[in-house]
């Protein structure tokens, strides 16, 4: 595609500042990620200081996604009107300061500390809806498979990041100070953001300047969108399963201490990172040597979603730490080559409109977070092994593989 002449004019005015935008949006997805993250492990310490029954402290851990999953397609309408910079900035800077109020909150009653943690939800819908809307702004649609997978895996490298310095700060300077400190973090990302990003563009034409309404009924009525719904959905199911059980598996599995669970735990993680972002540098490879967007997509989340669903149908039959871990690896780093699968198909089939699917499909995806989470410890508790949720997990990834290669598109079907 060539530029226009509008489109090379924005090129030539760019500021050295503006080559941030991409580190800019990672570092606000690991600061999202070590803010949401955080309370998993404070919470042990919290627990003990109220004396929280385990009803009240999964009630804590929960809210974060009432506000997550209830704000998630009006962020990304927001963003598609009034552009990703500054609805992500305004996010960041909201869910930092609910972040810093965390300790406060929870110290003056729970109702206040849940409705925080609700806030803390509303503010971090925004962060990918806003930034895919920045990355349609400003990376150029051949680079952006490896834009979307670097963005978004940078949450497996604020998983890693957060578990095990939250708990050491938990254990030297008390529960709050992670809350403080992570906040405080996020105050100096949105400063950073707001003086050196630009409120221009590098990608002709700027969605800024085309301030139409959202066709809501034709995106809706897209099997498409609905494919890339389903696929999100699936692949979610396996993110926050494992997020939330990878430690708990290991533990009771093979016997391993609950500090070697957590070490084994980022193994799988540090796999996916590696995966997400060579899966986005093979599929923009793809893409430039005249593979139809649908077909790379498709290959994308056949590997993603059939390679993890196959990596947990052998799971059970691991029976050594060494098996059980290198499968847990091969499930993470296949499911994070979905990222250059359906995460960029947004911008295939409607790239003026591909905030308000992401917010859409991301809605959907949430709720993995709250049902496959708890179904998973239902099952564990009434089977008494993972055998029956992982096996869970391998059907869903499968079937979300199969509705994805029927129904999905990498045409443009909205302008």
């Amino acid at each position: 595609m060539q530029e226009t002449t509008a489109g090379m004019t924005a090129r030539s005015a760019l500021r050295p500042t503006d080559y941030l935008v991409l580190p800019l949006l990672c570092a606000a997805v690991f600061v999202s990620y070590i803010d949401r993250t955080n309370i998993s492990v404070a919470a042990i310490a919290m627990q003990r200081q109220f004396g929280w029954n385990e009803t009240e402290k999964g009630l804590v851990l929960s809210a974060f996604f009432m506000g997550y999953i209830l704000s998630m397609v009006a962020t990304g309408a927001l963003a598609n009107k009034y552009g990703g910079k500054r609805v992500l900035g305004i996010a960041v800077l909201w869910w930092s300061l609910f972040t810093i109020l965390t300790p406060p909150a929870a110290l003056k009653s729970l109702p206040i500390l849940v409705m925080t943690r609700i806030a803390l939800g509303l503010g971090e819908a925004a962060v990918f809806p806003a930034a895919i809307n920045m990355i349609g702004r400003w990376v150029a649609p051949s680079l952006r498979s490896r834009a979307v997978s670097l963005m978004v895996s940078s949450l497996y490298i604020g998983t890693v990041f957060a578990l095990p310095v939250t708990g050491r700060l938990v254990h030297s300077y008390g529960w709050p100070m992670p809350f403080y400190l992570f906040g405080a973090v996020g105050l100096v990302w949105t400063a950073i953001w707001f003086m050196a990003v630009g409120d221009g563009y590098r990608v002709e034409p700027p969605a800024s300047l085309r301030r139409e309404p959202i066709p809501w009924r034709r995106l809706l009525r897209l099997p498409p969108l609905w494919a890339i719904v389903v696929a999100h959905f699936s692949s979610n199911w396996l993110l926050y399963v494992l997020l939330a059980w990878l430690p708990s598996y290991f533990k009771h599995t093979f016997g391993v201490t609950l500090a070697d669970a957590g070490l084994l735990s980022a193994a799988p993680w540090l796999t996916a990172f590696v995966m997400a972002n060579l899966a986005g540098h093979l599929a923009d490879l793809l893409l430039r040597r005249g593979r139809s967007p649908g077909h790379v997509r498709k290959l994308m989340q056949t590997i993603a979603l059939g390679g993890s669903g196959i990596s947990l149908l052998l799971l059970p039959g691991a029976t050594s730490l060494g098996a059980g871990l290198l499968l847990m690896c091969c499930a993470a780093g296949a499911g994070a080559v979905s990222l250059s699968g359906f995460a960029p198909n947004c911008f295939d089939v409607a790239p003026r409109q591909a905030d308000v699917i992401w917010g859409i499909s991301n809605t959907f995806a949430t709720v993995p977070g709250i049902v496959g989470v708890y179904a998973t410890g239902w099952l564990v508790d009434r089977t008494g092994s993972f055998s029956a949720p992982f096996l869970l997990t391998a059907a869903i990834a499968l079937l979300g593989a199969l509705v994805y290669l029927v129904f999905a598109s990498g045409e443009r079907l909205i302008d």
